[in-house]
């Protein structure tokens, strides 16, 4: 199992570390589909709204070259990777969005399963047209990556699967933190967990995320009051009810990681929830994958550790350019 300190490999690509601003890079600005609001950590970069099966989705577009789909984590919207898109721009034509019921889209009528998001992600990558993507997902968004590419859906050529969230009957938010396990496991007991869910008072969603990184600093205090505010917006609480009340789908998708066939590469921080006998069934799962743990990095490794974070994308991508 490969270990890489991400210290290291961010001076090396010369990726800024906690508490550097980031560059403003420019980028071509065709992405389609009516404007959204700038982004404050890039106002540089377009964003769009696109409708996906009745949807509206939220998305940017940066760079040029291999297609890159970069896929967030649950309760969470593309922001989360503020600290890679800029780098990851200077070598792929990037592409971030919001799922349906999270950040800046639409909160439909839906379940919310882990099924709900693979066809919401299937469905972006059909409307935009993207073709030979590699996807980069973190938490269910490493597991949706993981089952579009069992499901050999198309437009896929390799994925980075970081800290994929399919254990524990997709119960791992709750081992982030003692408040973490009380708050999600109280939002599945009725009239208690609705009103739970609509008031998120801020500083225990600043606590419950923050349980996600190894380094409290990690994690901008600009983002954690973004992503607190777009949890207060129409539907978002009942989505995220929802998918707590589907969340062993996650740990049901390793049934079907046997029939992948494209490169995998499986990242992990060393204090991400999972544990070590859960991230080796899914590389035993997933034939011919690869593993790497990064030191000193938690759940939201985007944030934690932005270097080891788009080392892997590059090196998965050197791979299939070979």
């Amino acid at each position: 199992m490969a270990r890489i300190d991400h210290a290291h490999t961010a001076n090396a690509l010369g990726i800024q570390q906690r508490g550097e601003a980031l560059p403003r890079r420019a980028t071509r600005r065709n992405a389609g589909g009516p404007a959204a609001p700038p982004l404050a950590w890039t106002p540089d970069i377009p964003v769009h709204y696109v409708t996906v099966d009745g949807t509206r989705i939220r998305y940017l577009v940066a760079g040029s070259g291999p297609a890159l789909v970069l896929l967030h984590t649950l309760r969470t919207q593309l922001d989360m990777f503020q600290r890679v898109i800029p780098t990851l721009a200077t070598r792929f034509r990037v592409y971030a969005l919001d799922y349906p019921g999270h950040g800046h889209s639409d909160a439909p009528d839906a379940d919310y399963a882990a099924a709900f998001f693979v066809a919401s992600v299937a469905g972006f990558l059909d409307r935009l047209n993207i073709e030979g993507a590699v996807l980069a997902g973190e938490s269910i968004g490493g597991t949706i990556a993981l089952l579009l590419a069992a499901r050999r859906n198309p437009r896929v050529r390799g994925v980075v699967a970081v800290n994929p969230y399919d254990y524990d009957r997709g119960r791992g938010l709750r081992r982030s933190s003692a408040l973490a396990n009380l708050f999600i496991g109280m939002s599945g007991v009725p009239l208690i967990g609705g009103t739970m869910g609509r008031v998120q008072p801020y500083a225990a969603v600043k606590r419950i995320l923050q349980g996600g990184v190894y380094r409290k600093d990690a994690f901008p205090s600009a983002l954690l009051r973004e992503l607190h505010a777009a949890g207060t917006a129409p539907g978002h609480a009942r989505a995220f009810g929802q998918l707590v009340r589907h969340w062993p789908s996650w740990e049901q998708a390793r049934a079907e990681y046997g029939t992948i066939a494209l490169p995998v590469l499986l990242l992990y921080g060393d204090h991400d929830w999972s544990r070590d006998g859960e991230r080796e069934a899914d590389h035993r799962a997933i034939p011919g994958s690869r593993i790497r743990v990064v030191k000193d990095a938690g759940h939201f490794l985007a944030l934690d550790a932005p270097g080891a974070f788009v080392q892997a994308v590059v090196d998965l991508d050197a791979g299939l350019s070979a």
